[in-house]
């Protein structure tokens, strides 16, 4: 994922705010900012995200030419974010879109297409039910690239093995901007067996001031 050194994931508290929008703005952060995204494109061939995140970088607007990546992509969606439209474009972009709602009401259960599976709960998602049925598919490894609230709960579900950091050369600040890992803060002394301490695999000095950080989870 592409952090400030802050540890912030976004430019701002709301969805108007996005670092892939402002970033090739800003003289000093623009010019390192393709090697993010060149490293980016070593996804996983399961990719996961959610409704949120793809509506905020534009999947629910009318496009005319997309172009089929070989991704998988599951894609968590409650509330939902995500429109018909997005769901339609998004099956035009994947080799395969996996929806993971408890929202019945969903509307990729009024889209027809062999690539899309939805994956229903009840109630509340089991986050760790779904990657064992993920793994039934074939998805041995799989890139999480979500906001700071799923981050958190995936990474204190003992879900994530590794992390890879891109660190952008800039310093964001606010309290109510989406960082890495957002959610419930910590505050009892048993909360503390939900820390997950890192080993550091490799750190290297990018172009432009940037990092590239990668990390080994213990569990």
């Amino acid at each position: 994922m592409l952090v400030s050194v802050d540890g912030k994931i976004s430019t701002g508290s709301t969805d108007e705010r996005d670092f892939d929008k402002d970033l090739p703005n800003i003289k000093g952060v623009a010019e390192g900012l393709q090697q993010y995204y060149e490293l980016e494109k070593q996804t996983d061939y399961y990719s996961f995200n959610t409704g949120r995140v793809m509506a905020k970088v534009g999947w629910n607007s009318e496009k005319a030419d997309i172009k089929k990546i070989e991704v998988r992509f599951v894609i968590v969606d409650n509330k939902p974010h995500l429109t018909e439209r997005g769901v339609k474009n998004l099956l035009r972009f994947t080799e395969k879109l996996f929806i993971v709602t408890s929202n019945t009401q969903h509307p990729a259960y009024s889209v027809k297409d062999d690539n899309l599976e939805i994956l229903s709960y009840e109630n509340k998602i089991d986050f760790r039910d779904l990657f064992q049925q993920l793994k039934s598919k074939g998805a041995d490894k799989v890139t999480i690239q979500s906001g700071g609230e799923m981050n958190t709960e995936l990474m204190r579900a003992g879900l994530i093995d590794s992390v890879s950091l891109v660190v952008a050369p800039i310093m964001v600040g606010g309290s109510n901007t989406s960082s890495l890992l957002d959610g419930r803060s910590l505050e009892a002394d048993e909360d503390l067996k939900l820390l997950r301490p890192l080993e550091l695999i490799s750190a290297d000095k990018l172009s432009s001031s940037y990092l590239h950080l990668q990390y080994k989870v213990l569990k």
